[in-house]
């Protein structure tokens, strides 16, 4: 950006000259010293009560410490020191915050569930963990007796799986997000890889349809014998369902149908899920099995998190 005046170059060397002197005119000028205003004074009151600041050469300021004892060499921190210091305590607080979230559940027979999962990237809500169930050791010969009394003559085996899952959008608007999962139990040798698409619509007011359609590969392998070879199976599984929330109540309906390529027929199943109250619910299902019977269930669960 440009500015011109009307003055012209002929009258620059008189402006510079102007603005020179006056410069030089405020440096001559003298500052009176600075007079801090005089002490505020107490109310003369017999009962008011002033008070005194302790003073470092106070005998009971240093009571108990010995001054030629102190390390002084704690103070002898340069500023590159201190920088990286700072750094440092940054990058701890930041794998507090996104490390490892680890929780423990115990079991009955003293074994304990514990479960583990740390976000990857934030790019697509992108997660990995670990779902264990960890055995106790049996510290004495009767509780070696017991947890075998109790698992059929066998100690209790601690066993995991392995787990990744990410979020992404959806496809405009055809459905609005995508879930991904996949699975890998060593132990069993399982292994399970899915996918589901979610639509949301509005109803009325309070009220949603939630809309589900997935897709899932089930693996699933025998461990080799002397002179016969390991199989792996296959199993490919589909889901629909639709659900009908209603806010206001805390009240949920649900249908939806299953089919495999073991059980080749669709499997259907209803549910309703009522809120209680704070972190209380109630749900129950009605669903079909392979077998034609129908599998009933009542549940209530109290979940909170902190």
């Amino acid at each position: 950006m440009e500015f011109t005046t009307g003055y012209g170059w002929t009258r620059l060397p008189l402006a510079a000259a102007f603005i020179f002197g006056a410069v030089l005119t405020a440096r001559a000028q003298i500052i009176p010293p600075f007079s801090p205003p005089p002490a505020a004074t107490a109310p003369e009151d017999d009962e008011a009560e002033v008070a005194e600041t302790p003073s470092v050469n106070d005998a009971d300021v240093l009571k108990g410490i010995d001054v030629d004892k102190l390390d002084w060499s704690q103070l002898a921190i340069d500023a590159g020191t201190l920088s990286d210091l700072l750094k440092a305590r940054k990058r701890a607080q930041a794998a507090a915050r996104d490390g490892m979230d680890w929780s423990s559940n115990p079991n009955a027979n003293g074994s304990a569930g514990v479960k583990v999962k740390q976000s990857v990237s934030s790019f697509w809500d992108t997660r990995i963990g670990a779902d264990m169930t960890v055995a106790k050791e049996p510290t004495t010969m009767s509780e070696l007796l017991a947890q075998k009394a109790e698992n059929g003559g066998n100690l209790p085996q601690s066993s995991g799986s392995a787990w990744a899952a990410a979020t992404a959008p959806g496809a405009g608007p055809v459905w609005d997000k995508t879930a991904v999962e996949a699975r890998v139990d060593p132990g069993a040798e399982q292994s399970k890889l899915g996918a589901s698409l979610t639509k949301s619509v509005p109803l009325s007011g309070d009220t949603s349809l939630t809309l589900q359609h997935g897709y899932s590969v089930n693996q699933q392998g025998t461990t080799a014998l002397p002179g016969v070879g390991g199989r792996v199976t296959r199993n490919y599984e589909t889901d629909q369902s639709a659900k009908v929330t209603i806010t206001d109540t805390g009240t949920s309906i649900s249908a939806g149908q299953t089919m495999s390529t073991t059980d080749d027929k669709w499997l259907r199943k209803v549910g309703a899920e009522q809120k209680l109250f704070d972190n209380v619910t109630v749900s129950g299902s009605f669903g079909e099995t392979p077998q034609g019977a129908i599998n009933k269930s009542v549940t209530a669960g109290f979940k909170k998190s902190w």
